[in-house]
């Protein structure tokens, strides 16, 4: 009994420090702010998510298509934190935070369930819980689905160990095993995660390796049984494949084929393969995007597929005495599959993100590598190793860390670290925009746009804009027709063509706009409004107070919809319902001059009237 409890108190304390520290470490990014890189669309935005947990949000994140895909569960979790924090970001950087260091937790737990080794499991942990490779999923608001699906996927290992470690003790038939409470909560487990992030399609392969090591059930006599035991798993990973490519293809997030050679994606895949393990043991010149080459050096491709098809082989001689290397060798490669390009989605050649859980593949080779080449010394030698390793990627992490502080400094450090990056010469160009700084924005859009003029996500849009709060509204009108003609579905392009209109006068036209873009993106919070004023300006009032009211169904504390809504009513003599708007936008926004000037003329004073 007194060994019982050493050996609890040993666990709590070895899964507290791993809790902890993986805490302090990130604790830094709970200062940052939102960044205009995916996490406008997710939450900053997003005034369906910001509304928080309704059953309109609910509804609408289990049916709609998001940011090019369909995780609900994911979109859920950005509905609660909004719900509890608001649009404080410090809150929802919390939450992946806690999220990464109880996977981290749940890492040791697991491997110490499977094999039986303490030490090993937990400085694998560690170095799951610290790597520097993991940042952008950590620190990366919009990466909540990596965070989230990794907690599932982790817990669904946990009850599938359990599941098969009964099996194995109580000899009993994998078919009938199915009836095991423990088999039916990895299932549940497996579809959450798949519906925060399908990259967890691969985990019915990762069961079956799990079968050959350590659980040692893979023998020829049942595999028949336990690929019937996999069925369930399968059928789910099918469902969600067929879900991603219809979101991606209806976000854009596919490149059709003819747009991106099989030659070049193959190509790309096998040296991303050696760039992830290249950065996995020196992790250096990390950034938030990786352009995608016209071409690779054929020599690099050979060489790269030589070297994959050289360790793959070794491992593979090497299985019967450390059948650990087979199969944390085929984890890496196996769980990188739907990410590694040769469907692609966007224009990355790879990403930091997509290695949050093959990693674990090959940090067990490494350990438990280390742990058996190293017998004689094995102490003193995994002792130094792992605090080595430990304290390097503490360091690298947390320096990391820092360039996730702002867009700008984001940026800045990706186009340092890598080359001919157009699409981090366009996202620095938005976060100066923001700062105001236009002309300097102006200048890296137009870089982005002579790097890949062509491209669907070249930055004509932005630039459009751009030139829109420069006041030069017939080059902002070519520039986004331009990006309508390149993107179609695009909906902020539509919206600011529309805005431009209106600035010329081009009543007709806006609306057209705005109606094409309140149809692709039927939340488009300004949309909305900048129809209902364009409604009004052709004296269609009955129409601009529809829009004005679906703009506050969506965003109830949207005061500029308040005051044109009160504007609308009180030309149509509703005056007491105009007064009680007015009243509300100046709740919302006590400075707000419009709304207090509409106030004052609907009461009865003599100031002017601020129209919508």
């Amino acid at each position: 009994m007194s060994d019982a409890r050493t050996d609890k108190k040993f666990f709590v304390l070895a899964s507290l420090v791993l809790a902890l520290g993986t805490l302090a470490l990130y604790w830094p990014v709970t200062g940052y702010p939102f960044i205009n890189f995916d996490d406008n669309e997710y939450v900053s935005e997003n005034p369906v998510v910001q509304a928080g947990l309704t059953w309109h949000g609910l509804q609408w994140a289990f049916t709609g298509i998001h940011v090019g895909n369909w995780h609900p569960v994911t979109m859920w979790s950005h509905l609660l934190d909004c719900q509890v924090y608001g649009l404080n970001s410090w809150g929802h950087h919390l939450t992946n935070v806690l999220l990464h260091a109880v996977n981290t937790v749940l890492v040791f737990l697991w491997l110490n369930r499977l094999t039986g080794a303490v030490w090993r499991s937990w400085v694998v942990a560690a170095l799951f819980g610290w790597h520097p490779l993991h940042v952008e999923s950590v620190a990366w608001l919009a990466e909540r689905k990596d965070v989230l699906s990794g907690c599932f996927g982790l817990l669904c290992l946990m009850c599938y160990t359990r599941y098969a470690r009964h099996l194995s003790v109580a000899g009993k038939n994998p078919v009938a095993g199915v009836r095991s409470p423990f088999y039916w909560l990895a299932l549940v487990c497996f579809a959450l995660g798949l519906m925060s992030k399908p990259m967890l399609v691969t985990w019915p392969f990762v069961l079956l390796l799990l079968d050959y090591w350590p659980l040692n059930r893979l023998k020829p006599s049942d595999w028949g049984r336990l690929v019937v035991e996999k069925i369930p798993f399968l059928l789910l990973a099918a469902g969600s494949c067929v879900m991603t490519y219809v979101a991606q293809r209806q976000g854009g997030a596919v490149v059709a084929v003819q747009d991106l050679a099989l030659d070049l994606r193959v190509a790309n895949a096998l040296i991303s393969y050696c760039r992830y393990l290249g950065k996995l043991f020196w992790p250096t010149n990390l950034a938030a995007f990786y352009p995608l080459p016209e071409h690779w050096p054929a020599v690099a491709v050979w060489l790269a597929g030589g070297l994959l098809l050289g360790l793959s082989v070794l491992w593979f001689r090497l299985r019967r005495a450390h059948p650990y290397l087979l199969m944390g060798w085929l984890w890496f490669v196996g769980t990188l599959v739907p990410v590694i390009g040769l469907v692609q989605a966007g224009k990355q050649a790879m990403a930091d993100r997509y290695t949050y859980l093959p990693s674990l593949g090959v940090l067990i080779m490494v350990i438990w590598g280390t742990h058996e080449f190293t017998r004689r010394w094995r102490q003193p030698a995994l002792m130094l190793a792992a605090a080595a390793a430990g304290i390097a990627c503490l360091a690298v992490t947390r320096q990391q860390l820092g360039y996730w502080q702002d867009g700008e400094t984001l940026f800045r450090h990706a186009l340092k670290v890598t080359d001919e990056n157009y699409n981090t010469y366009s996202g620095l160009g938005l976060a100066l925009l923001k700062k105001g700084q236009i002309d300097e924005a102006i200048i890296l859009f137009q870089k982005a746009i002579q790097m890949k003029p062509h491209y669907a996500d070249a930055p004509h849009n932005f630039l459009g804009y751009a030139l829109l709060n420069r006041g030069q509204i017939d080059e902002a009108v070519s520039e986004l027709k331009l990006a309508i003609k390149l993107m179609p579905d695009n909906s902020e392009s539509h919206y600011n063509l529309g805005v431009a209109f209106g600035k010329k006068g081009r009543v007709a036209e806006a609306i057209s706009q705005y109606q094409e873009a309140i149809r692709l993106n039927p939340s488009y919070l300004l949309a909305h409004n900048n129809l209902g004023n364009a409604l009004f300006r052709q004296g269609r009032r009955d129409e601009a107070i529809q829009q004005y009211r679906e703009t506050l169904r969506l965003k109830p504390d949207f005061a500029e919809a308040h005051n044109n809504l009160g504007y609308v009513l009180l030309s149509l003599g509703q005056k007491e319902e105009a007064i009680s708007q007015f009243q509300h936008a100046l709740r919302l926004k006590p400075d707000y001059v419009d709304a207090k000037q509409n106030l004052a003329r609907a009461q009865g004073g003599k100031s002017s009237t601020a129209s919508p």
